[in-house]
């Protein structure tokens, strides 16, 4: 069963008739419901007129698909995929309403990209059968799929939603719990580091082109407008409303709720965010962004920025290490690469530091902290390393 048939539930339910799995596809409205079976019929048109498959093919995948918008066709799915928006309340109810009809002795995952598994699965009778699957829009192409382990996360569950990732054909990372886990978290720094430049005055034509200089698939604003920055605002306003006064204010913060609320400007989707997006050409840099954030006249150097870009998202990685959010170097690498496009050339979040050398890496993200705020400052595990010589992947230098 998957609950929501937007995009990524769309997704979802694709990938998994792919598999040969019989799929609920369930929506507030049938006609939603079949809309998302559209998206899966649109991408099996495609493979047909690549001859990638045969029509007859492409017809099994699609009688797979069930939309609906009656909770009661979930019954007897061993495992349902919630989807929906991310709000605390709704997730919480559907929940309950899925685990109404299925009974609590099914495997229920929620693709939330950042609240805690662990408070979501208080809306369930039996939070060892709760875990987060979170997949990387969009479904069909993206490879890797985070899973995340809650406080009372069963070895059963997590062997399951293990099975069903591989069954799907994509890559697994299991990480631990904690708000916006591992990818999200991570990523996020990349697009809010960008967003703090912009505030700062910084060309935003040099902000992009330093990010796909960088090896970045695209720079932090299109990619801010390509995940919606409604969504980004959405996803602060829980946060903060989660954390209360223990809510770390980001640069970013106030130019997001400026896109938002007073310009009305919430990403691709829309048609107008950080770009513009016309019907009759490729987007280009909105040129009003001058306006509304002042560029300075003295711009800092494109390697400054690239450097800013990129190891902000290595410290935010040492900082899950340190955590137990991540307990593997390779995952922390693969995931980065297949998640969201970290330059394979620099082999992941946590070789780059290697590849740095992890006391340079240590040094340079202190005068970075000095100069920019304290996000940059490197974790006590990162100083300890540096201070006796070792390295993630490495051996300890010789003295």
């Amino acid at each position: 069963g998957i609950l929501g048939a937007g995009m990524m539930g769309a997704g979802i339910a694709h990938v998994t008739a792919m598999a040969g799995l019989s799929v609920v596809l369930l929506d507030t409205e049938l006609a939603n419901a079949e809309k998302g079976k559209g998206y899966a019929e649109g991408l099996l048109k495609k493979r047909v007129s690549q001859k990638r498959m045969s029509r007859d093919q492409a017809d099994e995948v699609l009688g797979r698909i069930r939309p609906s918008a009656d909770f009661a066709d979930l019954a007897g799915c061993d495992l349902v995929v919630e989807a929906v928006f991310e709000d605390r309340a709704i997730k919480a109810e559907v929940t309950q309403k899925t685990l109404a009809v299925t009974g609590d002795g099914i495997v229920f995952a929620s693709n939330t990209s950042t609240l805690p598994i662990s408070g979501l699965a208080e809306a369930s009778s039996r939070p060892d059968n709760f875990i987060g699957l979170h997949f990387f829009s969009p479904v069909d192409r993206m490879p890797l799929v985070e899973i995340i382990r809650g406080r009372e996360t069963s070895d059963e569950t997590l062997a399951k939603a293990i099975d069903y990732v591989k069954a799907i054909r994509k890559t697994p990372i299991v990480v631990n719990d904690s708000r916006g886990f591992y990818t999200s978290r991570v990523f996020a720094t990349y697009v809010r580091e960008g967003l703090a430049m912009l505030a700062e005055g910084v060309t935003p034509a040099l902000l992009e082109n330093a990010g796909k200089m960088a090896g970045m698939p695209v720079g932090p604003l299109a990619l801010a407008d390509e995940v919606s920055i409604e969504l980004m605002y959405r996803i602060g306003r829980q946060t903060q409303e989660d954390l209360g006064d223990d809510y770390v204010a980001s640069p970013a913060d106030g130019l997001v709720q400026h896109m938002v609320e007073d310009l009305g400007r919430l990403g691709k989707k829309a048609g107008k965010g950080f770009y513009d997006y016309p019907g009759d050409g490729p987007k280009r840099l909105w040129p009003g962004l001058a306006a509304e954030f002042p560029v300075v006249a003295e711009q800092p150097d494109v390697e400054e920025v690239k450097k800013r870009v990129m190891y902000i998202q290595s410290v935010e990685t040492a900082r899950c290490m340190e955590e137990g959010v991540v307990t593997e170097n390779r995952d922390a690498d693969v995931g980065s690469i297949m998640g969201w496009g970290f330059p394979p050339c620099r082999g992941g979040v946590i070789s780059q530091i290697d590849m740095v050398g992890v006391e340079d890496f240590v040094t340079e993200c202190d005068r970075l902290a000095q100069a920019h705020g304290a996000r940059f400052s490197p974790p006590q595990m990162l100083r300890d390393m540096a201070a006796k010589g070792e390295s993630f992947y490495g051996q300890r230098k010789a003295a």
